[in-house]
């Protein structure tokens, strides 16, 4: 198969031209402008080399209801320009090929279930933590969606005892992104991340909120694996401390083999952050058999 893969994102869109093994032979960044402008870049992009389906991983919010007059489209974004977007629409009159349509994060678990180290798992979650906070869950072989799809990113945590910041937010001010993403430890602490990596407090607190929010999952959705992505990630020294803090507030309710070994349970990602593309390629594969 000749697969088409985009991971479509607020700052840029990553095409690729792969195969249904995960195989990338070919990758390119556009930049994301309004949909007037990038859009027929995109489309000239996948139409040269001719792709047989192509699958999208789109940020969001999005409408993944088939039997929705507005499937396919990017719906109530704060990226303003792209709301109300037709993408699935667009893609189809543009290549005439099957489009395969999840969201970014979902697409991230996509790959990691079927090329990287959830294969052999049925139930798993992908969490980004970066500009914003956005999970995919794959719950019993397949992508939950639901009413919409998970936004979990915006659940709601307790604020540590003696911490005043009010959250970033703009609907919920302290919710998990308004308390852990990239622009809520540069207001919170008046600089980037990648320059606070040397202050401990920094990560203790940021652990400590990204922590509670995997409780919530752990509790609710019972997944075998958590795969934590997105740059806010790139700090490596969190995965010990969230790991230390989610024992910590599990307080030896749930007992499982999974929590009994938290160091492969809580984990990187596994394909060299192509996650997203790859996922992109399952999604094409599956629009392209179901077609």
């Amino acid at each position: 198969m000749r697969l088409g893969a985009l991971e479509a994102g607020g700052t840029k869109m990553v095409c690729a031209i792969g195969d249904e093994n995960g195989n990338i032979y070919e990758q390119v960044s556009i930049p994301t402008e309004t949909p007037e402008i990038t859009l027929p870049k995109l489309a000239e992009w996948f139409r040269e080399r001719n792709v047989e389906a192509l699958g999208i991983g789109c940020f969001g919010p999005i409408d993944l209801n088939k039997e929705s007059e507005t499937y396919g489209y990017i719906t109530s974004t704060p990226k303003l320009p792209w709301v109300n977007c037709d993408v699935v629409g667009y893609f189809k009159k543009a290549l005439g090929c099957p489009i395969g349509f999840d969201t970014d994060v979902n697409g991230s678990a996509l790959g990691e279930v079927t090329f990287g180290q959830a294969k052999d798992k049925k139930n798993i979650m992908y969490i980004t933590i970066g500009t914003g906070v956005g999970a995919g869950v794959y719950a019993e072989g397949k992508l939950l969606h639901g009413m919409m799809h998970p936004e979990a990113g915006h659940v709601l945590i307790r604020r540590r005892q003696g911490d005043t910041y009010e959250g970033k937010c703009p609907y919920h001010k302290d919710c998990m992104e308004g308390m852990t993403a990239g622009p809520a430890i540069e207001a919170r602490w008046g600089k980037k991340g990648i320059d606070l990596k040397d202050r401990p407090e920094v990560w203790d607190l940021e652990a400590y909120y990204i922590a509670q929010a995997l409780v919530n999952y752990i509790m609710t959705l019972s997944p075998e694996m958590i795969i934590l992505g997105g740059g806010v990630m790139h700090q490596e020294q969190l995965f010990p401390l969230i790991r230390g803090y989610v024992k910590e507030l599990l307080a030896g309710y749930i007992k499982t083999k999974q929590l009994d070994d938290l160091e492969h349970y809580i984990v990187a990602p596994s394909l060299n952050d192509n996650q997203g593309i790859m996922g992109a390629l399952e999604l094409g594969r599956r629009a392209l058999e179901a077609d």
